[in-house]
């Protein structure tokens, strides 16, 4: 049995990615298909990132789990220090999609292509990212923690409200999720359809 925020993390990782996927969709069909881009929508996507990722996810994770193993074992010296330089370079990579989306918008949709380029380029860092998070670090952090480490850890992940965050920004960041799958159109969301 997972510690439990091994378990969290996985779940968040897979919102991001769903996330990351309505925005792959969406600049492919405004590359491929010539679809108007809907620039409200694209725009809440990379503020739910941002603040999911950068803000929330992020935090906790160097906080908490990281701190940890580097307490624990050297031997995920190597990992930690890639994956620490990852979340620091998250407002750079955030900051790229905002400029592409608005470069997408100043040439009337005609940027298509390098907006698009722009996604799979971000989406690409973050799938290694999660990666490395899964694959290498979680075995690890499981290998060499205690159970008063994940306790603390687990902890941590587990509680919804917290004062550096905002008041429950689990279920805020739940509302921004619902509101872009409502938006996003069919068969990545319900525009357009029924919703279940």
């Amino acid at each position: 049995m997972s510690p439990r925020a091994v378990d969290i993390i996985r779940t968040e990782h897979r919102s991001l990615a769903s996330v990351l996927q309505t925005l792959q969709y969406l600049a492919r069909c405004i590359r491929d298909q010539g679809s108007a881009p809907d620039y409200e929508l694209l725009r809440l996507i990379v503020d739910y990132i941002e603040g999911f990722q950068q803000r929330f996810h992020h935090p906790k994770e160097d906080e908490h789990l990281f701190r940890a193993v580097h307490a624990r074992s050297r031997a995920g010296d190597t990992v930690l220090a890639e994956l620490e330089a990852q979340h620091a370079e998250g407002d750079g990579w955030i900051r790229n999609l905002r400029d592409a989306i608005h470069r997408l918008q100043a040439s009337g949709g005609k940027g298509a292509t390098d907006f698009a380029k722009a996604v799979d380029t971000y989406a690409d860092f973050h799938w290694h990212h999660m990666r490395l998070e899964e694959d290498e670090l979680m075995p690890l952090a499981q290998r060499v923690l205690s159970e008063e480490d994940w306790r603390e850890i687990d902890a941590a992940f587990t509680a919804n409200d917290d004062p550096m965050f905002g008041k429950a920004p689990r279920e805020e960041f739940a509302a921004l999720f619902k509101l872009i799958v409502g938006q996003a159109p069919a068969p990545i969301g319900y525009r357009g359809g029924k919703q279940s």
